[in-house]
């Protein structure tokens, strides 16, 4: 198999991740589904289209919207506490997730919803006009714009910006190596730890995800955070999430951060009620209990599900009403200042102050 990459002659709107079958067919490389297309075709992510021969990233240099965000709301509470980070997605996903919370663009099979152009060395450059830490892709998984999220984050590099990635880590292994590689923080969804449950809600494979977050946890230099939404009655039981934990624990570190966020009723899961503050707080306990020692609650008025404390002497060291972080115990090398034990994560020298804040962004010139 030859995998196709950029070269001079051909436009950056080319994917990378491809190769030609046998009855002509292109097949993407991108991601498990390995989708074979005709001419003409597109994908199941619905941006990656079969044009003339050639597998196409339809969205290149197009999103769906540019906000100027805090960094804790990827959720990232172990990357540069208080900065902002300059956000955005495109169109399309390459999971099914009946639960979907974006799901207006995850699942959009028009390019209606890109109306913002922009290059990515503008992308990076507004980002450093307007004071942002650097730039996040969000709002849809970025591994289906891989090719123009790679661009993206290395003209951030080049001016000293960071790279924030939410994705659920279903990639391949070589755009995963790629990917990964100019990603300077990741927050992964683990979205259960039933396989069926991801192949009935989601339509995926957890080993796929299980594979991607022993890799960037082991093989690259990325800080990684893990988001599990809880569902009522499909992933929520004391079993699973010990199994759940005891995995992180086990094979990705103690150190690693934890979110457990409630439910709301969205997109094909409308009959399911939103999750109870309790059962969030019960499977935080069952969390620690296997022991992870940073583990938050998310999408809930939840003080101690929010704060930071030390694993050394127990005291908060980092306390956040919502996103806006309400108080820093940390020195400028994430040691704790009450007992000096170091706080893993990625710590700026001093902590941001952009707070609740979400705001829009304009950048056509």
């Amino acid at each position: 198999m030859t995998t196709m990459t950029h070269s001079p002659d051909r436009p950056a709107t080319t994917a990378r991740y491809w190769h030609t079958i046998d009855d002509g067919r292109v097949q993407c490389d991108l991601c498990p589904r390995l989708c074979r297309l005709r001419e003409g075709q597109r994908g199941f992510c619905f941006v990656r289209q079969n044009v003339d021969g050639f597998l196409v990233l339809t969205t290149y240099g197009r999103s769906s919207g540019f906000c100027v965000d805090p960094i804790e709301k990827k959720p990232l509470n172990h990357v540069m506490p208080g900065q902002s980070v300059l956000s955005f997605g495109t169109a399309g996903c390459n999971l099914g997730c009946k639960f979907c919370q974006n799901w207006e663009i995850s699942t959009a099979r028009t390019l209606d919803p890109l109306q913002e152009q922009a290059s990515p060395t503008q992308i990076a450059e507004a980002a450093l006009r307007i004071g942002s830490r650097g730039v996040a892709y969000t709002y849809n998984d970025p591994i289906i714009f891989t090719e123009y999220a790679i661009d993206v984050a290395e003209a951030c590099h080049d001016r000293g910006l960071i790279n924030v990635a939410v994705t659920a880590g279903y990639v391949t292994d070589e755009a995963r190596r790629d990917f990964f590689s100019v990603m300077d923080a990741a927050n992964v969804d683990l979205k259960s730890f039933n396989p069926d449950f991801y192949r009935r809600v989601c339509g995926g494979q957890l080993d796929v995800v299980l594979d991607t977050l022993m890799y960037i946890a082991h093989e690259t230099t990325c800080w990684l955070e893990i988001t599990t939404l809880v569902v009522p009655g499909l992933n929520d039981s004391d079993a699973e999430i010990h199994e759940l934990s005891a995995w992180i624990t086990g094979q990705l570190g103690p150190d690693t951060p934890l979110h457990l966020t409630a439910f709301h009723p969205d997109n094909r899961m409308r009959d399911i009620p939103r999750t109870p503050l309790s059962t969030l707080k019960n499977a935080r306990r069952i969390a620690m209990s296997e022991g992870l020692k940073f583990v938050y609650t998310g999408n809930v008025v939840d003080p101690e599900g929010s704060t930071t404390c030390c694993p050394g002497c127990a005291l908060p060291v980092i306390t956040r009403r919502g996103y806006d972080v309400t108080g820093y115990d940390l020195d400028s090398d994430g040691r704790c200042t009450h007992c000096n034990t170091p706080i893993p994560g990625r710590w700026d020298e001093q902590v941001g102050h952009f707070g609740n804040r979400r705001i829009p962004v304009d950048l056509t010139p």
